[in-house]
This record gives structure tokens, C-alpha cells and sequence, in this order.
């Protein structure tokens, strides 16, 4: 019985990471067009610097580290993307922001949400709104980014995302 539950538990998340994988690559294609290749990194972020990052956005990372995307075309630099995971009201929300090369958001997208309520910030509309943003951008529900009914923790917690990776792509583009 124990081994049966291990090899279910690993099949279990080998398919939810390649759900992850094919929706990022979909998001990105989606983005950037075909021809292009595409150069993925984990990186760890500095303790000082996630500090700082947490403080500005009002909200704690996931983790020490997110995944890095550089996305050529014809061996040019044609964008960035970040891939990381916010609470929604108790399950992890995974969301992908694409970048110019200049850090002027191009497009955001729900890559998995586990929440059976606030699903609304899935919606391609809501997420359009990102769009052109950059880490000088307010990033405030009510002001600048849509609030949704039903769904106030999920565009919350989405919006400080979106804004604390932001911030980090302006550290690792200077860099």
C-alpha cells in the first residue's frame, strides 16, 4: 500500500509539473509569438534584497526563489518573464508576468489557481490591465487595477505579485 502511494504520489506531481511547464510555455508563446527561444533559470533572491522587494510590494515571496525567463528571438533579447506563486485565502495561485526588454509589462497570466472562490483573476480582461505597467507603476486595487466582487484576497494578493515581481525584473535587468 506504501508503495503504491509514493508511485501515485509521484506520477500525481510529475503531471501537475507538466501542467505547469506546458501552460507557461503556452502563456509565453501566447506573448511573444513563435521563433523564439526561450532560456529558463531558477534564481535564488538575496535575503537583503527580498527584503526589501517584500516591504515595497506589502507582501512576503512564496519562496527564496523564482523562475527567470529570457525570451530571444534571432538571438536578440525580445523579453523577460517571472514565474512565482502568491496565497489566494489558503492554496498557492500561480502566475507568470511577460516583460519588454525594458521591463514594461506586456502580459500577465494565471498559470494555476487551487481556490475553489475568486477564480475571477483568471480572466484574460482583468489581467490586460497589467499591461504597460512598470515598477514606477502604483500598482493599487481601486485606483489603478480593478477590484473584483467575490475574489478581494485572490486580486490582492495577484496585484502585490505582480508589483514584487515587477520591482525584482528592474534589480535582475540592471544587474
Amino acid at each position: 500500500m506504501i508503495k503504491f502511494l509514493t508511485i501515485l504520489s509521484l506520477v500525481t506531481t510529475f503531471t501537475f509539473s507538466q501542467d505547469i511547464k506546458e501552460n507557461v510555455n503556452l502563456a509565453l508563446h501566447n506573448c511573444f509569438g513563435e521563433n523564439i527561444t526561450i532560456e529558463k533559470e531558477k534564481i535564488a533572491i538575496d535575503d537583503k534584497l527580498k527584503a526589501s522587494l517584500e516591504k515595497e510590494a506589502g507582501q512576503k515571496f512564496f519562496s527564496s526563489e523564482v523562475f527567470f525567463y529570457k525570451i530571444l528571438r534571432d538571438q536578440k533579447k525580445t523579453g523577460y518573464a517571472l514565474l512565482d506563486n502568491v496565497y489566494g485565502k489558503s492554496l498557492p495561485i500561480t502566475f507568470i508576468v511577460m516583460y519588454d526588454p525594458e521591463g514594461k509589462i506586456k502580459c500577465s497570466e494565471i498559470i494555476k489557481y487551487r481556490e475553489p472562490y475568486g477564480g475571477a483573476v483568471q480572466n484574460k480582461e482583468w489581467n490586460r490591465q497589467f499591461i504597460g505597467k512598470t515598477s514606477d507603476s502604483e500598482f493599487a486595487v481601486g485606483k489603478d487595477v480593478k477590484s473584483i466582487s467575490g475574489a478581494t484576497i485572490s486580486v490582492n494578493s495577484v496585484t502585490k505579485g505582480v508589483k514584487k515581481l515587477t520591482l525584482l525584473l528592474k534589480f535582475l535587468i540592471s544587474k
